[in-house]
């Protein structure tokens, strides 16, 4: 990690100590993230937490587990077992699901059991009974889970409240929410200064669960730019910790996000090019780059951003000119043809004899 000194004299825009600004940009082109169309192979132990659900870990977490009606936020994706076809994925989302241990839904039954037994960061498969799961007749609305269909969770235990009344978010007041937010994200930026990148994107992902879609929409004046004031920033420092990770399209989606509210958002622009430079996408790269420029013109590292897009277009274009090199040069001259004196002897010798032949012919006429 770079020094954090370094890191917050770097501004985009307007900066403040509840963003954080990421590393320069190198042209190296991770993968972007896998979109899973089936469950994930683990090989880990079978660990039976009930008769009906099971659990394998995929990473190990930190700290202690949730107690009943700790409030727990959580990413997961669902399949029903039988057909492999997967009816939700929060990852997609990008909204976590907030889980109440002890007061869930029915379908949420197995759910919950495994979400108990894990640890803040842990990811995990489970496998869940159709009796813990949406039972005997299925849904057919959304999500649409067959008949008594067993199920398979892929879970990540982002974070959890513990609360001895239960209180979920919609319990709240819009200032309790914000706050409890806000919290979030100052216990993010503390753990990404010390480079565990990881267990700050936890606490970013907890922050902007408190304020989702739902809530966001509720809100009107001073309260939602209260509520922006605390969301924007964790989606950003989210793009941040993404970048040095390599996972330049998450980090895209979160900068997309801001800009949705916010169109003039330096920090957005800036860091949404980064991710797209990484991933080779220059044009739209350097658009990003010019926007942000217009917002912070005299920001330096958006102009080395622009300089390093310029550098690399530059390299590309004399390796392709290389390669092709002669393919498209100037056509070659004919070549002229030698004369082939024996052949022109032998035609003058032929026409000789038959006109020595033709003249004897007459005069014998």
């Amino acid at each position: 990690m770079e020094d954090v000194k370094e890191q917050q004299s770097q501004s985009h825009g307007q900066d403040d100590e509840n963003e954080i600004v990421t590393e320069n940009t190198a042209f190296v082109h991770g993968k972007p993230a896998q979109d899973a169309s089936g469950p994930p192979k683990v090989d880990s132990e079978v660990e039976i937490l009930h008769e009906k659900v099971t659990k394998q870990i995929i990473k190990e977490g930190h700290g202690h587990k949730p107690s009943k009606y700790s409030t727990c936020f959580l990413h997961y994706r669902a399949w029903a077992e039988s057909t492999q076809h997967k009816f939700e994925d929060t990852w997609h989302e990008q909204q976590p699901l907030e889980l109440v241990l002890g007061k869930e839904k029915n379908e949420m039954t197995g759910l919950a059991i495994g979400v108990s037994s894990m640890k803040s960061g842990e990811r995990a498969l489970l496998h869940v009974g159709w009796e813990l799961g949406y039972g005997k007749e299925g849904s057919f609305s959304f999500p649409n889970v067959p008949p008594m269909a067993d199920l398979l969770y892929e879970v990540e235990l982002i974070g959890f409240d513990e609360t001895k009344e239960g209180k979920a978010r919609g319990d709240m007041t819009v200032e309790e929410r914000i706050g409890a937010a806000d919290r979030r994200k100052m216990d993010g930026n503390a753990l990404f200064k010390e480079d565990k990148l990881e267990e700050a994107m936890q606490q970013y992902e907890m922050a902007i669960a408190y304020m989702g879609d739902d809530f966001m929409f509720q809100l009107f004046g001073k309260y939602r730019d209260m509520a922006l004031a605390v969301k924007n920033p964790c989606h950003l420092n989210l793009a941040a910790c993404l970048i040095k990770l390599k996972r330049y399209e998450e980090a895209i989606g979160h900068c997309s996000i801001v800009l949705a509210e916010d169109e003039n958002n330096a920090k957005a622009m800036f860091r949404r090019g980064k991710a797209r430079a990484e991933l080779g996408q220059t044009d739209a790269a350097r658009e990003d780059f010019l926007k942000a420029r217009k917002y912070a013109p005299e920001d330096k590292t958006i102009a080395r951003e622009l300089r390093l897009l310029a550098e690399h277009d530059k390299a590309v274009y004399e390796r392709q000119k290389e390669i092709y090199k002669g393919i498209f040069g100037p056509r070659p001259e004919p070549k002229k043809n030698r004369t082939n004196w024996l052949i022109l002897l032998w035609q003058w010798l032929v026409s000789l004899f038959y006109r020595i032949f033709r003249r004897e012919r007459v005069k014998a006429d």
